[in-house]
């Protein structure tokens, strides 16, 4: 995690302080647990609450300790008696500390889910209001990089939606299979305390108990859970290459918000660049590099090992951090986006209407042609527009008129025929039955 791509509110969630308060309320609810059920007094387990829950944790001290018992639990441990005196020896009571650390990640995570879950909500808004602004604003769509057939900004912004909004059902998923607990003891056989406690702290911590915990959750939930926040980081860098593309110099059908005072270069004043959508494409990948050590770490030893340890330390703050700035990024980018209709326009006109081949081809088939003999009549008009494109920059050719002029297709169709095949609204006609799909409880 670095300044630059962190945002306050996900940071505390990995802070010391929220992890050492977390740790103390995992241990103080097992104390009220016990209690309960006899094993320790109930007077300690309220002492244990009155000085522990209103105490600050000072890191330094608990550092210090570390580094003299290699072993930060029982440093945390060690401070809490020094608070809470000589009640702390019913803390811990049969306990490992893969329960301390594994209940502790995954609350981490369902409050980093949390708040990713708010930005997605955001980003969806932000997508929902560009796409039904831009609902039939046609445009070019693109296979390959090639003109193929035009589409409207809106359905790109559709799409957008729908993609994000199965991302989002993804990560409910998964905030609900990471939500589990485990306070089982050395190698997860309950020997040393009751499964009712377990029940009990995750109750109070908003988590479920975890069916077989052998000394750890098992880590097929973690590798789905990072997975997860792989696939969005990829949904996130297909937008921002989309939103590249089209900000090209060639294309520029839409372009990033460029704000007053704004530079775009050291070097070249001109320069309007989309640095932005770069820079998701960056941390994108930065959130992807998390996936396969998160499914590496399914594979542990036995009952136990700590070969994951290390790797969730850092994955798990640096993935949820720079995702949710991400998120908000994107949510930024697509909310100022400059959008040029007549520039899409433009650039849809640049190919002197080869964009109506296909109506072309099939009308030839249904008036009588083979679909061989119609596409060779077809394709050689078309590669008429085209060359004259490649050379121009402009094709000085037209389509409609290269057509009406081929004795060989006006044996098949009759002008009012070809013309009609030019009708740009026969591309769009079904735009408002996907819009209704995909905005369907709007």
């Amino acid at each position: 995690m670095i300044p630059r791509y962190s945002r306050p509110e996900m940071v505390a969630v990995w802070s010391p302080e929220s992890k050492f308060r977390i740790w103390f309320e995992i241990e103080a609810h097992a104390c009220d647990a016990l209690a309960e059920l006899g094993v320790i007094p109930k007077e300690a387990a309220q002492t244990i609450w009155e000085k522990g829950g209103n105490a600050t944790f000072d890191i330094d001290r608990i550092d210090e300790i570390e580094r003299e018992t290699k072993h930060d639990v029982i440093a945390f441990l060690t401070h809490l008696a020094e608070i809470v005196g000589p009640d702390a020896r019913f803390v811990h009571q049969g306990m490992t500390s893969s329960d301390v650390l594994d209940t502790c990640f995954n609350v981490q995570l369902v409050k980093a889910t949390d708040l990713l879950l708010a930005d997605m909500d955001a980003l969806l808004a932000a997508i929902k209001r560009r796409a039904i602004e831009h609902k039939d604003t046609v445009c070019i769509g693109r296979s390959h990089g090639i003109h193929a057939e035009p589409v409207t900004f809106g359905l790109k912004m559709a799409e957008a939606y729908a993609e994000f909004d199965r991302c989002r059902t993804r990560l409910v998923n998964a905030r609900e299979e990471i939500a589990t607990c485990a306070i089982s003891g050395a190698v997860g056989t309950f020997a040393n305390i009751d499964p009712r406690v377990e029940e009990h702290v995750a109750k109070a911590m908003g988590l479920t108990a975890e069916p077989v915990s052998t000394q750890v959750i098992p880590r097929d939930r973690h590798a789905m859970y990072f997975a997860t926040l792989g696939v969005i980081a990829s949904s996130i860098e297909r937008v921002a290459t989309e939103i590249r593309h089209l900000q090209r110099t060639e294309v520029l059908e839409a372009e990033e918000y460029f704000s007053k005072g704004q530079k775009g270069s050291s070097a070249m004043p001109h320069k309007r660049n989309p640095v932005l959508t770069e820079n998701l494409t960056g941390l994108s990948r930065l959130v992807r590099m998390a996936v396969t050590p998160a499914l590496e770490n399914v594979a542990l030893w036995h009952e136990r090992d700590i070969s994951h340890s290390s790797v969730e330390r850092m994955i798990g703050p640096d993935t949820t951090v720079t995702l949710d700035f991400a998120l908000a990024r994107l949510t930024g980018v697509i909310d100022k986006l400059m959008v040029y209709p007549e520039r899409m326009v433009g650039n849809m006109d640049r190919l002197g209407g080869l964009v109506h081949s296909q109506r072309i081809l099939l009308a030839l088939t249904q008036a009588g042609s083979s679909r061989e003999d119609a596409y060779r009549l077809v394709q050689r008009n078309a590669m008429k527009v085209w060359n004259s494109y490649q050379t121009s920059g402009d094709s000085e050719v037209d389509f409609l008129t290269e057509l009406l002029n081929d004795e060989d297709v006006r044996k098949y169709l009759s002008e009012t025929e070809i013309r009609d095949r030019f009708d740009l609204g026969y591309h769009t006609k079904h735009v408002d039955t996907i819009f209704a799909r995909v905005f369907k409880d709007s």
